[in-house]
């Protein structure tokens, strides 16, 4: 009853994280796994091959420490439609994401606002603009609804550097967006 208490309570967090920002339009798909601490490797394969199979965009992981039932659960999300394998990742060159194809209107758009961003830092610093933070990372920002330096610092590969350097910038970008957002909606006439 603990582990299903628990693995509903990860299941439930990731799921209205996952909704927030997301529209029926995109072609993003959650799946859901776990993988068991003690004798993981017939889930590992599973996972493994699921892997082989889909365009993986992002992967959040979670330890539950639950004794000799303890777990990991993973939410990962894949791009619909598009089956990936190895072999054919092999032959051609890397796949690249159209965060205009997977992400709403609204949130492309905050999408290019952060690149611009990301663009002026990276000029001004004379480093490559995936040097602060990847089109994957700027596009979990937004999926995640990130509002804070600490949200920030969950996305994978986001260490304690680019956090404490970059982070504010951006941060503050998202917040100043969501709150002019929420100005003009309460400015709207109502009906």
């Amino acid at each position: 009853a603990a582990i299903r208490a628990a693995k509903a309570a990860i299941s439930g967090r990731w799921q209205q994280a996952a909704w927030q920002g997301c529209e029926k339009k995109t072609r993003m798909k959650l799946h859901f796994f776990t993988i068991p601490a003690r004798h993981p490797e017939q889930a590992q394969e599973r996972l493994n091959a699921f892997f082989s199979q889909h365009r993986i965009l992002t992967v959040d992981k979670q330890f539950v420490a639950l004794g000799h039932d303890s777990f990991w659960s993973l939410c990962v999300t894949s791009l619909e439609g598009e089956p990936h394998n190895l072999q054919s990742a092999m032959h051609s060159k890397r796949d690249r994401v159209d965060y205009k194809e997977v992400l709403s209107e609204h949130d492309f758009t905050l999408y290019a606002q952060l690149r611009n961003l990301r663009k002026t830092l990276s000029e001004q610093e004379g480093v490559p603009a995936y040097a602060l933070f990847t089109n994957e990372q700027l596009a979990a920002m937004i999926t995640r609804g990130i509002g804070s330096e600490a949200e920030l610092a969950q996305i994978e590969g986001i260490g304690k550097a680019r956090q404490e350097k970059y982070g504010k910038a951006f941060v503050d970008l998202l917040n100043s967006i969501r709150e002019t957002q929420t100005g003009s909606d309460d400015a709207a006439p109502k009906d």
